[in-house]
């Protein structure tokens, strides 16, 4: 597949639990690292930008979580250098239209994916992602 690392940034720890069964089955990454907020996943990232540590090559964002939502996370990742490459999959249960425009206001944001992540969702990720 090509995907080293995937990066699940969610407090729900029933999705998050599915969705690793679910990515694992699907041999979408070998590596899946969960943070529970925006903020423990930035401070991971901007640690790996400076030990020169592989990133993830994909990240999924919740947009409503405590601490650090995902909408400031994409605020403060979008700041970084060197991360243009990590593609960033928004994965909320909000389908909200105004959410959905937000999102595709952020360059760095490659699609809005609607809860949950099904096996045909992730089918299509891979083809995107190898496209």
């Amino acid at each position: 597949m090509g995907i080293n690392t995937t990066c699940i940034i969610d407090d729900d720890p029933i999705f998050v639990f599915g969705s690793k069964v679910l990515l694992k089955n699907n041999g979408f990454a070998s590596n899946i690292i969960v943070f529970q907020n925006g903020k423990e996943a930035l401070d991971m990232i901007v640690t790996m930008l400076e030990s020169d540590e592989g990133l993830p090559e994909v990240i999924f964002l919740d947009l409503n979580m405590p601490i650090m939502d995902g909408w400031e996370f994409l605020d403060e990742f979008s700041k970084l250098s060197n991360v243009q490459n990590i593609k960033v999959y928004i994965l909320s249960s909000s389908i909200d239209s105004r959410d959905i425009e937000k999102a595709k206001q952020y360059g760095i944001v490659n699609d809005f994916i609607a809860k949950p992540l099904t096996d045909s969702k992730i089918s299509e990720l891979i083809k995107k992602i190898q496209g």
